[in-house]
């Protein structure tokens, strides 16, 4: 295995190494904590972006994430970021693929995914919904 593809399987959760982003594809979420809108994650020809609310902006009490300090950069990547893609859960436990199969949904497609498995996740108190 080349070294590209260790290091890269170290980052993301099991099974994502065949997932993509879609190219023609958009797709548009909203990440909450509470009923603080803390921003916004959109895809949109091939291209993530998260971007701060502007109430989470004013606020100062939560701190931005740790993938995206600057309050007021829009953020863009090819690749999803870390902090949305590890809330996707290992796609070879028995129980994924069951709703998998039984929600039809293409498991190569990380919007999908995203919007079946990413709403919660036990690693930080933040909800992301389709919007």
């Amino acid at each position: 295995m080349e070294m590209k593809k260790i290091i890269k399987s170290w980052f993301l959760p099991d099974g994502s190494e065949v997932i993509k982003t879609p190219l023609n594809q958009e797709a548009k979420f909203t990440l909450y904590v509470d009923e603080l809108i803390i921003g916004h994650l959109t895809l949109q020809k091939g291209v993530w972006e998260f971007k701060y609310s502007e109430d989470f902006i004013k606020q100062d009490i939560i701190k931005p994430l740790t993938d995206f300090p600057d309050k007021h950069k829009t953020y863009q990547t090819e690749v999803l970021w870390p902090f949305f893609s590890y809330r996707i859960p290992g796609l070879s436990q028995p129980q994924v693929q069951k709703v998998i199969k039984n929600r039809k949904i293409n498991q190569n497609n990380i919007v999908e995914l995203l919007t079946e498995f990413g709403q919660k996740t036990i690693a930080n108190p933040f909800i992301l919904l389709p919007a």
